[in-house]
């Protein structure tokens, strides 16, 4: 499990990200029933009850940043969160089908509480491909009017902290999250906006 994420950090770092911004933002779509569940999902997963009202405080958190931009994954529970935050903000996300959470293939529905990131699921994607259309994504969602908001999932923070040389904390990992990361000359630091209870595996 931990070697398959090992493995994802150094395909990811391999090909560092270099974003003409000094700082932009990230949030982990709010939590699902999948989330809770720790299973695989499907696209159209749609937010719980309990990720609604996620997207809702992050919205309220985030209306006070000068975001210009805001991208998202096209899976619905990552589109729901950025339309909650980008209504905040006077604005409408841009979705981004790269910015989709691994495809699982036939792993989706089934148990993720073991999750190996090295795996090869049937009708799914690799490892090697899915950092790689991560990676393309994450750069032009960054190419976007800055400040950037990113709203995506548990995998794209993997690869885009990874890509940064950025190291992450338990604590960032959460659904529904505010981060931001900023340079300070060429190196990358994250700081979350914004503690609350929540969550689930940081995945999907």
């Amino acid at each position: 499990m931990q070697d398959g994420l090992a493995r994802l950090i150094e395909l990811a770092a391999a090909q560092p990200l270099a974003p003409a911004c000094d700082h932009f933002y990230f949030l982990r779509h709010g939590q699902t029933a999948g989330n809770a569940q720790r299973i695989f999902q499907s696209v159209d997963t749609p937010l719980s009850p309990l990720g609604l009202a996620q997207a809702a405080q992050a919205a309220e958190r985030l209306a006070g940043e000068p975001i210009r931009s805001v991208v998202c994954s096209d899976a619905r529970r990552a589109f729901d969160t950025a339309h909650a935050v980008a209504t905040g903000l006077g604005m409408a996300p841009l979705r981004f089908e790269g910015l989709r959470e691994r495809n699982f293939g036939a792993l989706i529905g089934t148990s993720s509480a073991e999750l190996d990131w090295a795996c090869a699921p049937e009708g799914g994607e690799t490892l090697p491909q899915f950092v790689a259309r991560k990676r393309a994504a994450l750069a032009a969602a960054l190419a976007h009017p800055a400040p950037v908001l990113i709203v995506a999932h548990g995998g794209s923070l993997f690869v885009l902290a990874a890509a940064l040389g950025v190291p992450l904390e338990a604590g960032v990992l959460g659904n529904a999250q505010p981060l931001r990361f900023e340079r300070s000359g060429p190196t990358w630091a994250v700081k979350p906006l914004l503690h609350h209870s929540g969550g689930g595996a940081a995945v999907a």
